[in-house]
């Protein structure tokens, strides 16, 4: 081979290093962003797998958390089983509708009556009830009881004391202030499954749920000041 021939052959290998040079990190590149793409919609199937997961161990807890809320404190046996005046029952009614197919609370039934109230508590909404037992009212003296009871005002004004402007959950119970709709406030206090208003009135039967309203039974009528 002549060197003119030698000459030629070294431009034509040269010329194909040059251009493989420039070609091969283009593909590199285009393999990586292949390749990347890939990763990414792995990554991203991984995530929605993991939630996808995660999802119903979430709703678990969260009916965990519902279940946690159920009625409590030792009157609570004394409910009906079944029928209106029952948890279920009172559940399905309005909060005095429901009251009055619980035989543990009639008096309270026949004070709501009296002072005109029935309309009022079961029209209004996401309401709390602090609702006295019979015994509760039969801790007034029987003379003072029939005055507050023939007393329209006085008797509201001591009704609308018992009842709040929101639905209140056992956790808010823990340390409250809250204003009623006679406009004064009651305090609360407690844990667990022992909760106290105003110092005096004892839960005894807890969270018991209505149409319209939360009920918190109590051992005492609680009286505003004056």
């Amino acid at each position: 081979m002549n060197t003119k021939s030698q000459r030629t052959l070294r431009l034509r290998r040269a010329a194909i290093a040059v251009t493989t040079a420039a070609v091969l990190p283009l593909s590199l590149a285009a393999c990586s962003s292949d390749d990347g793409g890939d990763s990414s919609s792995k990554g991203t199937s991984a995530a929605e797998e993991t939630q996808a997961e995660e999802t119903p161990a979430e709703e678990a807890e969260g009916s965990d958390d519902m279940a946690g809320m159920a009625e409590f404190g030792p009157a609570c046996s004394a409910v009906p089983k079944d029928g209106a005046g029952s948890f279920d029952g009172m559940a399905k009614d309005p909060v005095a509708t429901a009251a009055s197919n619980n035989p543990e609370l009639s008096t309270l039934v026949t004070a709501v009556k009296k002072a005109g109230l029935v309309d009022t508590l079961n029209s209004a909404e996401d309401i709390t009830v602090f609702a006295p037992t019979n015994d509760a009212f039969d801790k007034i003296p029987e003379a003072d009881l029939e005055k507050v009871l023939n007393d329209k005002e006085q008797l509201t004004k001591i009704l609308t004391y018992h009842v709040t402007g929101e639905k209140l959950t056992p956790e808010d119970l823990g340390d409250g202030t809250f204003t009623t709709l006679e406009k004064g406030d009651i305090t609360t206090s407690g844990s667990g499954e022992s909760y106290t208003v105003n110092d005096e009135a004892k839960v005894v039967c807890g969270n018991v749920k209505t149409a319209n309203a939360n009920v918190y039974i109590i051992d005492s009528v609680l009286m505003p000041k004056s």
